[in-house]
């Protein structure tokens, strides 16, 4: 283990901490490095989910300045404008100071102060006769809070299926198209190679993730002279500095990247060995229509997937390394037609559906351009093929005396992920590395440990049974095997609030908060009693349909009831989802409070080696409030959670530091990978260690292990990796991870379409879940360009956020809303032209939906049939202690407010979410819409408008002006002499 720097991190000389930081004397009289701190703390900004390494200097007890960790495996030393304006997240006029209680209309936000010992009982009360009667009573889902171990793992022990976090309406496409594929995925679970790559395609990545590694990385590439190719309808950022730039038209990522397979297939471009070594590309498959088990593996005595020796011309095992496996053909095995999973491949992608001339039109793109593409991947891959000098050991014994790699890797985000047809899209992605042979190899995608797992991974969601005063069997969120692991009920009813792992979303890995607000208020499966949310601002930039949602959130049944009796909401800020809550559990800002970025849930480590980190309090909490894991923690304790308690009935954990050191997952496993063991020389697993939260103060908040040089690459079948895999308890064993290309877990849900097996959609679904439920990758229309009339609407809308801000805590933040204070549509300007439009005209952008109001900015960087704006600027009066005439909230629209939230109906009359129908994603950026332009007396102002939220007790006044740092000058220009 070396805690030093690291290889392959940004590790070049230029880029180390130097022995002195101090500027020379240069006798001027002038000192150019001042003493502006008494101390400097190390921990983890919090300002977006890229989780840097920052260093906060203390001045009398209060933040001074914020600089990147140069020691720090994410960002060494590198900081965004979002990490140093954390400064003013923390002394934000939005901060909540004390618990709250509703005393007027849900809503109002007029609210009374309580005490915590009241709040406590309040929730305990509550939460308390849920849990003795019918936990599924209790809906908990959590917003980008980081901690979703311990979140998930209260759920559990409370006895709930229903929770979430954010991911069902952010990321679960891409994250479950990599794990049902490769058994990992983009983002935080891998990165490309950016010291050997030579071709690197990103599609639909926004500035605001994961931005500081992106911007090393792409620094690494442009002064190599690797060619960066981006696949995004918005030229912004990352996009604008790309060699080529692909303004693709929403939605249509998918089918360009196929069409790109088909011309890899079509001059026979793809990298075989790699196929028949790492991927089930050789396994047969039962071609038997009708048949109960078409479409699955053919398999041996003892269930083992099996190929097809072209030589001996008999069956074998698919993981015989001695075998000769056939990738093409057709075959016999006991009477039943099977072909290889890759003649599936051929015969679906050669089709001439899928060639750039039938394609160009839809997705915007030239059909030479498709072809140029598919040509230079090709070149790169096979032409410039890269090669370690670095032996290595795989799976089954063989020694390799160089590590080989094809130089092309891809990168891709929510772009991609936030159509209805986003799963197959990204799979499509996944098959096209794969195909390249580029996966976790020198100069491809790699891993990022944990992963990869097995594709699937495990576990399966828990809630079949749920009982009172019973924990789940397991965690409530999980990957789903075929139709039996379903959380449906014996008429196929969803178990979950959120209808997750139902016929309506088989594989929702991450759950579906977007469908929470509804489904409840309709009592769609059934009514809840409490809904507690953290840090997820579900009545305004985190919901769509925002009005219809809000009006939901206060509605009442015939008895004068809210609909949804009672809602518990913790948040840091007085964003527009607090007056919406019945009780306010008031949170810390990320300086004041404990975290941790644990391998049990997401986090730091890079593609060289696993990495964890914390957060700690660098100052002192100076209102009435308290972290929400702590918070949660003692509510567990109150209601006498298993785990929470000691056999006594006292509390297992003070609070949540308590919890990180001596929490055990499984035995020897915690939330910290490093330091473990009583003396702290362990690894991965060991005894809690008392010491273990220094360690990582002193370590800089963070732990690190940096890889051998034969377990960086090839981790999917390296064996000296998957020996420490296993070690560590990434994998349970030291088996090889299969890349799927065909997905037979899938092909079990059309099977069940069909009518076979135990478990069966109702009829009405049936056509929907076989249709939507492909083995293989597919493109088809998204749904609400399928369901509008184009003509109307012609124009495709997205949202993005800036680089400098991140959901809605940038916009409330002083220093990044002299960026950005008020968003535009931008319009491209042939289009523009054409509509009348001029810049800076104000406009009605309709939707089916509904209409909102903006500015508009005219651009050339945009698909031509594309309008787009920044998200989350818009705010709502009385919210994020901004003042009435703020520019946010009188010139800030949100689209959010005309995406509609369910579909169209079907032919059955039933809605369904408006999301992917394989995973349950949100579909945010299938929006269709046509702007026009405004009356005179129209303009000047956004709509719609809303009434202005009260003020808690004791709120401070929104100020005229915020500044910062003036005591301190102050303070220096005094100690002048």
């Amino acid at each position: 283990m070396n805690h030093g720097p690291l290889r392959g991190a940004n590790s070049a000389p230029s880029q180390r901490s130097l022995a002195d930081t101090r500027a020379p004397d240069e006798g001027d009289g002038v000192d150019t490095s001042p003493d502006i701190s008494d101390s400097i703390a190390k921990t983890t900004c919090y300002m977006c989910a890229c989780r840097c390494g920052i260093d906060v200097h203390i001045k009398d007890g209060k933040v001074r300045y914020i600089n990147g960790n140069k020691d720090h495996p994410v960002n060494r030393g590198v900081l965004c404008g979002k990490g140093s304006a954390g400064i003013m997240q923390h002394y934000s006029p939005a901060r909540l100071k004390k618990p709250l209680l509703r005393t007027g209309p849900r809503g109002s936000g007029e609210f009374r102060e309580i005490e915590w010992e009241e709040a406590f009982s309040i929730a305990t009360e509550r939460l308390s006769k849920i849990c003795r009667t019918d936990p599924k009573k209790l809906a908990f889902f959590t917003g980008r809070d980081q901690s979703q171990s311990l979140t998930g793992w209260w759920a559990s022990q409370f006895g709930t299926p229903n929770f979430a976090a954010h991911g069902g309406f952010c990321s679960v496409n891409m994250a479950a198209g990599g794990l049902y594929t490769i058994g990992g995925s983009f983002w935080e679970f891998g990165e490309p190679d950016w010291d050997n790559t030579r071709y690197f395609m990103l599609f639909g990545v926004a500035e605001d993730h994961d931005s500081n590694p992106i911007k090393i990385g792409l620094g690494k590439l442009k002064a190599r002279g690797a060619k960066v190719v981006s696949i995004n309808p918005c030229r912004t950022g990352y996009n604008a500095i790309a060699d080529d730039w692909i303004g693709i038209r929403p939605g249509t990522d998918g089918l360009f990247v196929l069409a790109l397979i088909h011309e890899l297939l079509k001059a026979g471009r793809v990298d075989l060995d790699y196929l028949l070594r790492y991927t089930n590309a050789h396994v047969l498959v039962i071609q038997e229509p009708n048949a109960a088990d078409d479409g699955l593996f053919a398999r041996d005595g003892n269930g083992n997937p099996l190929a097809w020796d072209w030589v001996a011309k008999v069956p074998v095992s698919a993981t015989d390394t001695d075998a000769k496996p056939a990738l093409t053909g057709n075959f016999q095995v006991d009477g039943r037609r099977c072909v290889p999973v890759f003649q599936l491949v051929a015969d679906r992608y050669l089709h001439e559906s899928y060639s750039p001339d039938a394609v160009a039109e839809r997705c915007g793109v030239p059909a030479d351009t498709i072809r140029r593409i598919a040509a230079e991947l090709a070149h790169v891959a096979f032409e410039q093929a890269i090669e370690l000098p670095v032996a290595w050991t795989d799976w089954a014994g063989r020694r390799h005396e160089t590590m080989k790699g094809r130089p092309v890797s891809m990168h891709a985000m929510r772009g991609i992920s936030a159509h209805s047809n986003g799963f197959h899209s990204c799979r499509a992605i996944h098959l096209l590395q794969v195909l390249l042979g580029t996966v976790d190899v020198p100069g491809g995608f790699r891993f990022k440990p944990p992963y990869p797992r097995s594709a699937p991974p495990g576990p399966k969601p828990a809630g079949k049974d749920v009982r009172p005063m019973t924990p789940l069997q397991g965690m409530p969120l999980g990957f789903v095997c075929g139709p039996d692991d379903l959380l449906v009920d014996d008429v196929g009813t969803p178990i979950r609030i959120d209808k997750a792992y139902s016929w309506d979303a088989p594989l929702a890995a991450h759950g579906l908060m977007h469908t929470v607000i509804r489904n409840a208020w309709a009592g769609d499966p059934y009514m809840i009693d409490t809904l507690m949310m953290y840090m997820s601002n579900m009545a305004w930039n985190s919901s769509m349909n925002t009005v219809e949602t809000m009006a939901m959130l206060t509605d009442s049944d015939e008895a004068g009831n809210y609909k949804i009796p009672f809602i518990i909401y913790s948040d840091a800020y007085y964003s527009e989802t607090v007056p919406f809550a019945d009780l306010v559990l008031p949170d810390t800002t990320y300086l004041e409070r404990h975290d941790c970025i644990s391998l049990l849930d997401r986090p730091i480590s890079h593609a060289d080696g696993p990495g964890d980190a914390i957060r700690h309090p660098v100052v002192e909490t100076d209102r009435d409030v308290r972290p929400f894991q702590t918070v949660l923690i003692e509510l567990g304790a109150r209601l006498g959670l298993p785990g929470f308690v000691d056999d006594d009935g006292s509390a297992k954990y003070r609070d949540y530091a308590d919890y990180i050191v001596n929490h055990e997952r499984t035995p020897g496993i915690g939330p910290l990978a490093g330091w473990r063991g009583k003396d702290g020389t362990s690894i991965g697993k060991g005894e809690a260690n008392p010491d273990q939260l220094q360690r990582y103060i002193d370590n800089g908040g963070f732990w690190h292990h940096d890889f051998a040089d034969d377990q960086r690459y090839y981790k999917m079948a390296n064996r000296s990796y998957l020996d420490f895999a296993e070690n560590m308890g990434f994998i349970p064993k030291a088996e090889p991870i299969v890349f799927q290309l065909y997905s037979e877990p899938i092909q079990r849900f059309r099977l069940a379409a069909r009518g076979h097996g135990r478990v069966l959609p109702p009829e009405a679904e049936r056509t929907r879940i076989e249709t939507y439920m492909d083995p293989l990758p597919f493109w088809y229309t998204p749904f609400e360009e399928a369901a509008v009339d184009l003509e109307k609407y012609p124009l495709h809308a997205l949202t993005q956020r800036p680089m400098h801000m991140y959901h809605s805590w940038g916009s409330q933040n002083a220093w990044l809303r002299q960026i950005t204070s008020q968003n535009r549509l931008f319009v491209h300007n042939r289009t523009a032209a054409g509509l009348g439009l001029v810049d800076d005209d104000w406009v009605w952008i309709e939707s089916i939906n509904g209409k909102v109001k903006g500015q508009i900015k005219l651009v050339d960087g945009v698909n031509a049939d594309t309008v787009w704006t920044w998200n989350a600027i818009g705010k709502r009066r009385g919210s994020w202690g901004l003042k009435d005439d703020a520019a946010e909230s009188n010139r800030g629209f949100l689209l959010n407010h005309i995406i509609g939230d369910q579909t169209s109906a079907d032919a059955n009359d039933k809605r369904y979410s408006n999301s992917d129908p394989v995973t349950g994603q949100a579909a945010w950026f299938d929006l269709r819409v046509r702007i026009v332009k405004c009356a005179a007396e129209e303009a000047g102002f956004t709509e719609p408008q809303f009434e202005r939220f009260r003020q808690p007790p004791h709120f401070e006044p929104s100020p005229d002006k915020l500044s910062f740092g003036a005591e301190f000058r102050r303070e220096r220009e005094a100690a002048r002499p």
